[in-house]
């Protein structure tokens, strides 16, 4: 059911925003500990009668080491982490206006506060008990790039609940000022160029766009090679989930087929001991019946030798 401001309720009365708790403990708890963790959430909400809440719990996949530092940095340094949300903001901001002298002061912002963050993740992560290694501090360093370029990452990263780390656009500025337009009309002065000058010049223009090229060429293989390697970590992770889910299964399983067993074997001995207090009740039956005979028997001899005692004193008198 619906109450008001939106939020569902539960058949047995729990808000659903306990299951964002619960996301939110998840994704804050270290990579080695998070699918026993998952699973013991989704087993007390199937408990509880919550079965869709069990599923979104379940469906919640491990973070990867770099993605949990991440998520550990936005819960842990919340001011840090709106400042440079903020910072993000105006990078992009004034990337999109060209604003040369904005982006410039901007970008030497980002990088000293990217390297203090890594290092800050690195920090929360040592006491936390996981040491990130160089290729996961480099991760993090990819997603705090990515955070301050892509507002679609900002808003990921800002959730907490990362699973992977982020990579951030190959069109985001790198740091340097937008070059100024060039100076066209009557102001501009100078001898004409030489055909050899002009020649020399389309050269170096094809060089260099032959270079942009390779370069972006270059990027697009390493994104789509960081694309790979997470699918592979997704995938490995996929089937250390599943592992661990069967090994689960089969414990379980032989736990119930001990119980059956033991039940099986009570059901066996109570036969037993039914079958044996019905011959008990049967033979004592039997002895009562004897009993009950010889009792009848001997109060009719009883009484037969009482008439017989009581007729020779009524002649003597």
């Amino acid at each position: 059911m619906q109450r008001k401001g939106g939020r569902r309720r539960d058949p047995d009365g729990q808000d659903a925003e306990a299951v964002e708790q619960v996301l939110d403990e998840l994704y804050a708890t270290p990579p080695s500990a998070f699918v026993p963790r998952r699973e013991e959430r989704a087993a007390a909400a199937r408990t509880a009668g919550r079965k869709e809440d069990a599923r979104r719990i379940h469906a919640a996949r491990r973070p990867t080491l770099a993605a949990w530092a991440a998520n550990l940095l936005t819960r842990s340094r919340p001011e840090e982490t709106r400042r440079f949300l903020e910072l993000g903001q105006a990078l992009r901001e004034a990337h999109r206006t060209l604003d040369a002298a904005g982006l410039k002061d901007l970008s030497a912002q980002r990088r000293h506060i990217v390297a203090v963050l890594s290092q800050q993740a690195a920090q929360l992560a040592r006491e936390a008990g996981q040491r990130l290694s160089p290729t996961a501090q480099r991760e993090v360093e990819s997603t705090l790039r990515a955070v301050l370029a892509d507002p679609d990452a900002a808003d990921r990263w800002a959730g907490g609940r990362l699973e992977t780390s982020l990579t951030p656009p190959s069109a985001f500025p790198s740091g340097t000022a937008p070059p100024e337009p060039a100076r066209t009309g009557p102001r501009a002065t100078g001898r004409p160029k030489s055909p050899r000058t002009a020649s020399g010049t389309r050269a170096k223009d094809e060089l260099a766009e032959r270079r942009r090229e390779r370069r972006e060429e270059r990027e697009r293989a390493e994104q789509e090679a960081e694309r790979a390697e997470r699918h592979l970590r997704d995938a490995r992770a996929e089937q250390t989930d599943a592992q661990e889910s069967l090994r689960r299964a089969d414990d379980e399983l032989g736990r119930v087929r001990e119980t059956v067993a033991a039940a099986e074997e009570r059901l066996r001995a109570a036969h037993e001991d039914f079958e044996r207090a019905e011959r008990e009740r049967r033979e004592a039956e039997e002895r009562e019946r004897t009993a009950a005979d010889a009792v009848a028997g001997a109060e009719r001899e009883a009484r037969a030798s009482a008439r017989r005692v009581d007729r020779p004193a009524g002649r003597d008198r």
